[in-house]
């Protein structure tokens, strides 16, 4: 055992510090298993540790995952007390028809698999080299400054960041791509709203542009005017043949009225008359 395994376990923090004995373990008693682990493609394309080669030293192995051979990302403990990565470990359980741990062959429960917080910190201050250090990035950075440094390396290779254009290049030689590119596009700086490319920039005049966007929208404006117009005036169309067929509706109605009334005239008339003449017989 390495010292930094010793003095940890004299501290009593064993759990921690049983990987290298598991790994070892591992290697040497089931051979067949790891090697068909690895071979899987499936399996060893979804490896969840970190590549020992980014590291700028050569970490302990006491902080190698014993399945993918990677230094521990998001490292868990079985209830057998062997550690490896939370993303391996899983992905070991799921392809293996029997839920057991590829050391010690002990059964594993997955709601008893705990993420140890304390070597994930020790882990993350460990330095690594940028991974952009192929292409000339000289930093090196803690591995929990990883991400944020990766948004700001000026030796990450980045997609051209306008619409069209399928060039792959560093972020540092964005600023020199955009001079030439095809594709590129901004708004006027001068604020009006016009998005220019390298064609149309040089004959741009914000004057001439806001002129003809007021023109085109005046006309836009008087077109609707008229169509308003156009249909107001066959609402009062509508709206006056409507009052006309009221009208009739009421001469109409009245006229039946006054036949009503003179025929309930005729009708006491004919009645008096009638009552009249049988009295007198």
């Amino acid at each position: 055992m390495t010292a930094s395994v010793e003095q940890n376990a004299r501290q009593g923090d064993w759990l921690e510090c049983t990987a290298e004995r598991f790994g070892l373990i591992c290697s040497k008693k089931f051979p067949e298993e790891k090697t068909r682990y690895m071979a899987d493609p499936d399996m060893s394309s979804q490896s969840g540790g970190h590549d020992v080669e980014l590291f700028v030293e050569t970490p302990d192995y006491d902080l190698i995952c014993t399945i993918c051979q990677g230094v521990l990302r998001c490292p868990v403990r079985a209830a057998c007390h062997h550690i490896f990565c939370k993303k391996c470990i899983l992905q070991w359980l799921k392809r293996c028809r029997q839920q057991t741990c590829p050391c010690c062959r002990k059964p594993v429960n997955q709601s008893l698999i705990f993420v140890m917080f304390k070597l994930s910190k020790v882990i993350g201050r460990l330095k690594i080299k940028c991974k952009n250090k192929i292409r000339g990035c000289p930093h090196t950075l803690a591995l929990s400054e990883q991400y944020c440094h990766s948004m700001s390396c000026l030796f990450e290779l980045i997609p051209c960041p306008y619409q069209g254009c399928r060039a792959q290049l560093l972020r540092r030689d964005l600023d020199a791509h955009a001079r030439h590119c095809e594709h590129w596009s901004q708004p006027c700086h001068m604020g009006c709203g016009t998005v220019l490319s390298h064609r149309t920039q040089a004959k741009h005049n914000c004057y001439r542009q806001l002129r003809h966007e007021y023109e085109a929208r005046q006309k836009n404006h008087r077109a609707i005017a008229a169509a308003l117009q156009r249909k107001m005036r066959r609402m009062q169309s509508t709206m006056a043949d409507m009052k006309r067929q009221i009208g009739l509706i009421c001469e109409s109605l009245e006229v039946m009225d006054e036949l009503e009334e003179v025929e309930e005239e005729d009708l006491g008339e004919t009645s008096g008359s009638f009552s009249s003449s049988t009295s007198s017989s």
